[in-house]
């Protein structure tokens, strides 16, 4: 085997100096490069996956917000409605009663005002009776007068 060396010019000390070195070199750039970037490799992945979980949650608790917003919001809608209709059956409420009261009103005031047209009759058609009666005394009186002349 060492003619096989020789032939080829190889120096078996030299070779094996070489590999020490090379085996020096590796484990020198093991520990300070290949080690620390894995880690540092290592770090940013799981900083991105929690990047990634942390996006799918903030997701997942937009879809809740969303969800709880759209029931509140229906909610609140429905309760609008129900005081819209409540406000509303007050008002047409409210107009009844208004409206009876004045219905009321002016079933007394056109009450009050027939009394006030039967009295008013009543005292024109007296006194006409008594300027009738009047009228007649004097004119008997007249004729009374005369006929005694």
């Amino acid at each position: 085997m060492e003619a096989i060396l020789t032939t080829f010019g190889i120096d078996w000390r030299l070779l094996l100096v070489q590999g020490v070195n090379f085996g020096i070199l590796l484990a020198g750039l093991t520990y300070f490069l290949y080690t620390p970037i894995m880690k540092m490799l290592e770090e940013r992945r799981a900083l991105v996956s929690k990047g990634v979980d942390d996006a799918a949650r903030a997701e997942e608790e937009l879809k809740n917000i969303e969800q709880s917003r759209a029931t509140r919001l229906a909610e609140a809608g429905r309760e609008a409605d129900n005081v819209l209709a409540n406000a509303r059956s007050a008002a047409n409420e409210k107009e009844r009663e208004i409206v009876g009261r004045a219905e009321n009103a002016a079933a007394t005031a056109l009450s009050e005002a027939e009394a006030q047209a039967k009295e008013a009759k009543a005292r024109a058609i007296a006194e006409s009776k008594e300027e009738v009666a009047k009228l007649i005394v004097l004119g008997m009186q007249k004729a009374f007068k005369e006929s005694k002349l």
